[in-house]
């Protein structure tokens, strides 16, 4: 059964946050495909996962290149799953995707200091929860280690 997970970010941006849930996908041997909501979100992600560690990297595409079904980790504006991942991380206010029991995980990041974001989280997730999806609810704890609230 599909997982859907909501964090809720607070204290920490999402190019905080994005890399280290992606590596942990990619650990896990799957492949992901983050959704996000504009153009020059999507530029900036896709700058950012190439140089967020001066140690490490995370290999991604974007859907404006080529080959986007064999990269590990595919940046798009748009619903489906090209490079058939097993999680899709929805950033941005990015919609649920039509089908979310295509992927073991579906993530939604959201800004828990905006009230629309905040809003707009909790009917996706009432309508996850009313379509019988196992859904849970994270939060960052003071040491930034994330706690399953719900």
């Amino acid at each position: 059964m599909t997982e859907i997970l909501f964090y809720h970010l607070q204290n920490r941006p999402i190019e905080r946050v994005l890399p280290a849930l992606l590596e942990k996908s990619l650990a896990r041997g799957w492949r992901a495909v983050v959704q996000v909501s504009s153009g020059e979100r999507l530029e900036a992600l896709d700058a950012h996962l190439w140089t967020f560690s001066d140690d490490s990297f995370l290999p991604h595409g974007t859907e404006r290149e080529s080959g986007v079904g064999e990269q590990p980790v595919l940046l798009t504006l748009a619903n489906g799953n090209p490079n058939d991942a097993a999680i899709r991380f929805l950033v941005d206010g990015a919609p649920m995707p039509a089908e979310p029991a295509e992927y073991e995980r579906v993530v939604l990041l959201f800004d828990g200091e905006d009230p629309d974001a905040v809003e707009a989280a909790r009917a996706q997730w009432k309508e996850a929860k009313g379509r019988g999806f196992a859904v849970t609810y994270w939060q960052a704890d003071e040491s930034g280690r994330w706690v399953k609230k719900a």
